[in-house]
């Protein structure tokens, strides 16, 4: 019984925080109802942005005071992004939301029906089949669940009542607008995360307008509808940000008592595995003493673990700034990996 109540507080934890950027975005679609009437067009500040985008980007002005003038303030937004998952839950509460025996079959389904443009991303790009596929699956249950929170409202919230990172979610609605002048996309039609992420990957709209690829060669770039489109972008985004092919992503180790807190658990390697073994970390010996890593700690199931992120799990966090993220989709990843093998 225990196990049991222990298992219905995380999930309950994990529903009323929020498990990720999809997450809170399913809530939202179901919940919001704090929408604020406003009329953002007579702010002082967001003039200015219409000004700027005008004379930068050539938009037509009154058309955009048009669209300020009906957006929606939206307070959930608000709510959810000052606590996201990654930074309230543990590893023990974050891993079970992940490592499920349904996103493992669904995952298992989606590499079997999408097989040959896994395959050819692979080959393009270097990127594991497992990987790829992990990241839609972490992101959006493999495209079942992309958001339903209308992405101009959120950025405009974000850019303009969120001070804390006001300049860079202005920075995203910028990127955004473009992004739909060039896509040919209706603006008012764009549904995502209460961050502003969309599609079933969930790039952010500069990530989108940089690294999305026109992978089935229509000559468009989309990411709701398009598994080609999704798969190679993913892909092109991992290698863009130094995926090493064939390269672990992280080792689980022993740590001694005498281990050095400056540097540990950052994102990006920081020491080396022969400086780790001099401080007490059992590391294998069949790897190189000059290979770079950062020591990671995590509250586990069965207590605290510690890894070394090395350098392509860097990059997954280049996808979510997040250590509980990075090792959830490595660990949906394995799980995918182990299953398909096994199927033959």
């Amino acid at each position: 019984m225990k196990i049991l109540r222990d298992l219905f507080a995380t999930l309950f934890i994990s529903l009323l925080l929020h498990t990720s950027v999809l997450a809170a975005a399913e809530l939202q679609s179901d919940t919001e109802t704090d929408e604020i009437a406003t009329d953002y067009s007579q702010r002082d500040d967001v003039r200015q942005f219409i000004d700027m985008m005008v004379s930068k980007h050539q938009f037509d002005k009154n058309r955009l005071t048009h669209r300020f003038a009906s957006a929606t303030r939206l307070d959930s937004v608000l709510t959810s992004i000052s606590k996201p998952a990654e930074k309230t839950l543990t590893w023990k509460q974050y891993r079970p939301i992940f490592l499920t025996s349904k996103r493992i079959e669904d995952g298992v389904r989606f590499m079997r029906e999408n097989r040959e443009l896994l395959e050819r991303a692979e080959k393009k790009y270097g990127v594991p089949a497992h990987v790829i596929s992990a990241i839609v699956g972490v992101e959006t249950y493999y495209g079942q669940r992309s958001g339903g929170t209308a992405v101009f409202d959120s950025l405009t919230t974000l850019g303009f009542d969120y001070p804390e990172r006001g300049k860079f979610f202005r920075s995203e609605l910028e990127q955004f607008l473009l992004l739909t002048r060039e896509e040919n996309i209706d603006v008012s039609k764009v549904y995502g995360s209460y961050a502003g992420a969309m599609g079933m990957p969930q790039f952010i709209s500069s990530s989108y307008r940089e690294y999305a690829i026109d992978f089935d060669g229509d000559g468009k770039r989309d990411l709701w509808n398009s598994k080609a489109d999704v798969i190679g972008s993913v892909a092109n985004y991992f290698k863009t940000h130094g995926w090493a092919q064939d390269q672990l992503v992280v080792l689980r180790v022993k740590a001694g008592k005498k281990i050095e807190n400056n540097g540990r658990d950052k994102l990006k390697p920081y020491t080396t595995i022969d400086e780790l073994r001099s401080e007490g970390v059992a590391v294998d010996e069949k790897l190189p003493g000059n290979t770079e890593a950062t020591l990671l700690s995590f509250d586990g199931a069965q207590g605290e673990e510690h890894w070394l992120g090395l350098k392509n799990f860097y990059v997954i966090t280049r996808y979510n700034h997040s250590a509980l993220y990075a090792m959830a989709v490595h660990q949906l990843s394995q799980e995918l990996l182990a299953q398909v093998s096994g199927q033959g």
